[in-house]
């Protein structure tokens, strides 16, 4: 029976993997599957055992992207430090401080990302740097603060909003976004897997063959998204935040 849950978790992990590395969001996919999978399991140990997957999937993502895509090496350091850093932060509140109050506000955020991202056909489209490389380290250090420990402390839609950022506020299109999201949220995702490991929230009999098959979709997913460019990125993002916001909309109705 367990080898039947083993391939289904594999199957919705692949399809994780595959979307995440586009443009984030994964999580809508692999952790309703993991939930109702396995409902015999803790909450706290499905949650933490879904962070593995999603750590191979983003360094497969970020690897892919990198080969093809200039990355701001120096810049982008620093950016996961903080974000590795705050991600552990937001995970540790998570254990003293309830997170419900995190949904009506991202679904708020979501709702207008995703009129702004529908209305404005040219957003993500192409590579601008309308800012000085001080201010483009100041704002790219704060989103790795803010997001990383939205990561550690709610986590849905935080590839989306790495991608957002990076976007608005550092004047990037869809594709460098993309390959730079993805080096952020390896280095959440790695907070995460020391943080859920030392409190022994894992169960390796799933998340190792889910690794694989995330990191699996996640190789697919990004060399099609550099093989079809920002438009196509563009009509994901906005698929995935349509997604998402309906998720929170379900939630909250509850």
């Amino acid at each position: 029976m367990q080898y039947i849950e083993i391939i289904t978790l594999c199957g919705f992990s692949f399809l994780a993997g595959f979307i995440d590395a586009i443009i984030g969001g994964g999580g809508l996919i692999q952790t309703p599957a993991i939930l109702f999978t396995l409902p015999q399991y803790p909450i706290p140990t499905l949650l933490g055992t879904t962070k593995i997957p999603s750590l191979c999937g983003s360094l497969m993502g970020a690897f892919q992207y990198s080969r093809h895509i200039a990355i701001l090496g120096r810049r982008i350091a620093p950016m996961m430090l903080i974000a590795f850093v705050a991600s552990w932060l937001g995970s540790w509140t998570l254990t003293h401080v309830p997170n419900s109050f995190m949904k009506p506000l991202a679904l708020a955020i979501l709702v207008t990302v995703f009129v702004y991202t529908f209305m404005k056909k040219d957003f993500g489209q192409v590579t601008e740097q309308p800012i000085s490389e001080r201010q483009q380290k100041t704002r790219m250090w704060l989103m790795g603060a803010v997001i990383g420990f939205y990561d550690g402390f709610f986590g849905p839609g935080t590839g989306s909003f790495l991608v957002l950022g990076f976007i608005a506020l550092i004047g990037f299109d869809f594709l460098k976004a993309s390959a730079h999201a993805k080096l952020v949220n390896a280095a959440t995702n790695l907070a995460s897997v020391l943080f859920f490991t030392s409190k022994g929230y894992i169960v390796y009999t799933f998340a190792l063959p889910m690794a694989i098959a995330n990191l699996s979709g996640a190789f697919v997913g990004a060399r099609l998204a550099i093989l079809k460019g920002n438009q196509f990125i563009r009509v994901f993002f906005l698929l995935v935040i349509s997604c998402t916001i309906l998720r929170f909309a379900l939630d909250l109705m509850r």
